[in-house]
């Protein structure tokens, strides 16, 4: 750039002082002179830019702040949240184009009911999710590795007809590596046993759906003759008696509660839910008052058993009937996956669900000082969120053969296998890996 400038017209009075300053100005110039071209000082462009874009600072020796008094900004990031704790039962179902480790095909202990593929289930999108935890890596389930960790061991699901459904689950999932032998079963095949031998591992799914004595009077399609007569102080020996025995289990119950129901203490009628008031002359007392009374005994149990395993309690089912109920119509026509919040847990299932936390959370407390390793499954939002994973009217082989408008019962409360269900196992192993 040029700078022009207009020579002055100097009074003849000042002649003599422009010497003086002609020789100032010329040591001026001398000193900008060194100034400017001394190696010594830089100005490069960022230093004499009024904008800073970055600050790099000075290489100077790390303090020990652990030996300084904190200072404000320190307070600061010391209290900041860190990272969220990891929990397994918060997340989403997320693509998984690998599918099913199992199939129809490759497994024998798929019972009808839930043998969607079989029964000519037409669309199989339901078959490629996996459960995808927000702040954990959940690993798939490692069949192998599973069976080497419980080697000389035994393993039971004791409940309904989910605990059930949850053992095909696990039981096709072990058979990739090896099959297993049914050793025992009861009169019904409701309660069995399976062994592995080369691992020496026993297996076994026991039915109490109500986890306390009860007689129950009803089909396999589970329309009542009668009232449920249950013992609320009398727990069911079909599993407290292997209980001791046993290195892992899992206990869980919730929908037999909602039956019609006669209640028993020392062998007395006490009340009852929903009963026939014209033929006896009960208190109606409500389930969730025998629903409560029973898990505080079951925990109660549990908790002061000494037991030296590791106990699961698993939440209850919510189901996804949709215009009905199971005996009424109700069906469920979803095939893909709910996102979180699309769907609302029924006021009968929070009725459960919140019965079951209660009484969990005082028993963990009463574990901990116990010493009994007593763990939640709480797969609630994990099971809310797949209503396209019920067998619905294909619990039935191909129920619309003969007629495409065929009116037929449908189940919106066990789940297909494979299935939604097959992710309780990859959660189950994590949970073992973690507590060994």
């Amino acid at each position: 750039m040029k700078f022009y400038w207009k020579q002055p017209m100097w009074p003849r009075s000042c002649q003599g002082h422009l010497v003086l300053k002609v020789a100032a100005l010329a040591l001026l110039g001398g000193l900008a002179f060194r100034v400017l071209f001394s190696p010594s000082v830089d100005f490069s462009p960022d230093s004499r830019s009024p904008v800073v874009d970055k600050v790099t600072l000075p290489n100077v020796p790390v303090r020990d702040n652990s030996v300084l008094p904190p200072t404000e900004s320190q307070d600061e990031v010391d209290s900041s949240p860190g990272p969220e704790k990891c929990d397994l039962f918060k997340g989403d179902w997320i693509p998984n184009p690998s599918g099913p480790v199992y199939t129809n095909r490759t497994c024998r202990f798929i019972e009808t009911h839930q043998n969607c593929m079989t029964n000519g289930r037409p669309d199989t999108r339901y078959l490629y999710w996996r459960w995808n935890p927000r702040n954990c890596e959940l690993l798939p389930f490692d069949a192998r590795r599973f069976l080497d960790l419980m080697r000389g061991k035994t393993w039971a699901l004791i409940g309904d007809s989910i605990s059930r459904n949850h053992g095909q689950s696990l039981l096709c999932m072990l058979s990739t590596v090896e099959r297993p032998e049914l050793v025992y079963h009861d009169e019904d095949y409701k309660s069995r046993r399976w062994h592995f031998n080369s691992y020496n591992f026993s297996f076994s799914v026991i039915w109490s759906p109500f986890l306390v004595k009860a007689a129950i009077f009803e089909d396999i399609n589970g329309v009542s003759t009668s009232e449920v007569e249950m013992h609320l102080d009398r727990l069911d020996s079909k599993w407290t008696s292997l209980f001791p025995s046993l290195n892992y289990a899992i206990i869980s119950t919730g929908k037999w509660f909602l039956k019609n129901s006669i209640y028993y203490e020392d062998g007395t009628v006490v009340g009852c839910h929903n009963c026939d008031k014209s033929k006896r002359n009960v208190t109606e007392l409500g389930f969730d008052f025998a629903y409560r009374k029973v898990l505080h005994q079951v925990m109660d149990h549990v908790v002061t058993s000494g037991h030296k395993g590791m106990i699961f309690f698993r939440t209850s089912t919510p189901d996804h009937f949709e215009n009905g109920e199971w005996h009424n119509g109700g069906t469920c026509p979803k095939t893909v996956p709910s996102k979180e919040g699309e769907i609302e847990l029924k006021d009968l299932n929070r009725i459960l669900l919140d019965i079951e936390l209660g009484e969990f959370k005082q028993a963990k407390e009463a574990a901990e000082q116990s010493g009994v390793n007593l763990q939640l499954l709480d797969f609630t939002n994990l099971n809310l969120m797949r209503p396209d994973g019920h067998p619905g009217p294909y619990r039935q082989y191909h129920p619309f053969a003969k007629d495409k408008k065929a009116k037929v019962q449908n189940d919106c409360l066990h789940w297909c296998l494979p299935g939604p269900i097959d992710a309780w196992n990859d959660v189950i192993m994590d949970m073992v890996l973690n507590s060994s």
